[in-house]
């Protein structure tokens, strides 16, 4: 799993993307076809880089998503099956529930619709909260109603990527890092995949490229619709003498319109407490500093019409987030509204993570897993949030459609 792994030359199958949805792609489809040669190919030095190493490592149990959606299904499955890996795997992870908590009448109708998704979906152990039960499970927390969902979790998903990468690393498959594709060239019995570190020709291929999921797209033939906008997610962390504020997870009633769930404070896997994040939209694919610039980055989201769509649409909310942003305070004032002890005081700077968010030319924001297909080549190309809670059931659908797109059944194992 290192740069020396030089993996020029040909092979039956690549995937492009070693984040947590790439690597289970790609270890479902060893386990199904160990005969085939297999490369993952990921641009950074390290697997799980990106989106899978910069998030607040939440398994989320199926609550907030339209039922009958590929979200609904395989957040529920995966959150099952991801709990069932890391018994097996030895990784650890907490069951720590949370609390979805209103603050205001207003609020009241947006709980009742996340409680009937969640029944519709099938999460386990859904209850609603009055103001008193509420208090039990979250002492500091303030509200006039809330869901408690205690299916929902907390894990390193880091860690979980780099295990499945030992797995098909001992399956025989060849991981290279550090070996950012740049150019596809489709035609003929192979797809041509140009890199950093050589040209591979792979019958076929699975992009799971998350950041630069519309980029390599488009290169294979696909259409440049719908186009990654990168979103910058900040975090503020509370000081270690003020973590008692917070058990679990405390989360608002989200905007249902957007695909984000609002700030909340959430317990990460190494025992921090988190307050965020924001959701700003930025200059690069990979801002992790908010002042970064990378002009091809700015560009392709100025150029594309959606942005300006989604704007126009958004600005109030786009002018909150530049406040919270900007304004640490702002951010803990809005988290305040359900943790009222609360204050700036008590925090201090946090981590941040980009998410890849497919907005489509009319300026919406896909809310559900999406995929695509292209000559000799697969590609997913939405997979924000609960992408990393559904990468294992994630990685069967895409199987499933290489299976039928590759012809590979023939060479199933049973």
């Amino acid at each position: 799993m290192t740069r020396d792994a030089d993996p020029a030359g040909e092979c039956d199958l690549a995937v492009v993307g070693a984040g947590i949805v790439g690597l289970a792609v790609a270890r479902e489809l060893s386990r199904r076809h160990p005969d085939l040669s297999l490369r993952v190919l990921e641009r950074e030095s390290e697997v799980g880089f990106h989106q899978t190493g910069h998030n607040s490592g939440v398994i989320h149990a199926g609550i907030y998503y339209a039922p009958g959606s590929l979200k609904a299904r395989l957040c529920v499955e995966g959150a099952r099956e991801l709990y069932a890996y890391c018994d097996e795997h030895a990784i650890p992870y907490q069951r720590s529930g949370k609390v979805i908590v209103a603050t205001r009448e207003d609020e009241i109708p947006a709980l009742d619709e996340l409680e009937r998704r969640g029944r519709a979906n099938g999460v386990p152990g859904l209850r609603r909260l009055d103001p008193g039960e509420l208090r039990e499970i979250e002492p500091k927390a303030t509200g006039i109603a809330a869901l408690h969902s205690p299916a929902t979790g907390i894990v390193d998903f880091g860690e979980v990527a780099r295990s499945l990468a030992r797995e098909l690393a001992r399956a025989g498959a060849l991981i290279s890092t550090g070996c950012p594709v740049t150019a596809v060239e489709p035609g003929g019995r192979r797809l041509v995949l140009r890199t950093s570190c050589g040209e591979v020709r792979a019958s076929h291929a699975v992009f799971c490229a998350g950041l630069w999921a519309d980029r390599l797209a488009a290169a294979s033939g696909d259409d440049r619709d719908p186009r990654i906008v990168p979103f910058r997610g900040a975090y503020l962390r509370l000081r270690p003498e003020r973590r008692g504020l917070v058990r679990s997870l405390i989360y608002p009633v989200p905007d249902t319109r957007l695909p984000f769930l609002g700030s909340h404070l959430s317990r990460d896997p190494h025992g921090e407490v988190l307050i965020g994040p924001t959701a700003l939209m930025v200059a690069a694919r990979d801002a992790y500093r908010a002042t970064r610039i990378r002009p091809r980055d700015l560009a392709a989201t100025l150029s594309w019409p959606g942005t300006w769509r989604l704007v126009r649409g958004f600005w109030r909310t786009g002018l909150t987030e530049i406040g919270h942003a900007a304004r640490p305070a702002a951010l803990v004032a809005d988290a305040a509204r359900f943790v009222p002890e609360l204050r700036p005081e008590d925090t201090i700077k946090g981590p941040s993570g980009v998410r890849a968010q497919a907005v489509a030319r009319d300026g919406k924001l896909l809310d559900d897993f999406a995929f695509s297909q292209t000559e000799r080549a697969l590609h997913v190309r939405n997979a924000p949030s609960p992408a990393a809670t559904s990468a294992l059931t994630i990685a069967r659908l895409v199987a499933d459609r290489a299976e039928e797109a590759f012809d590979l059944q023939s060479r199933r194992v049973v």
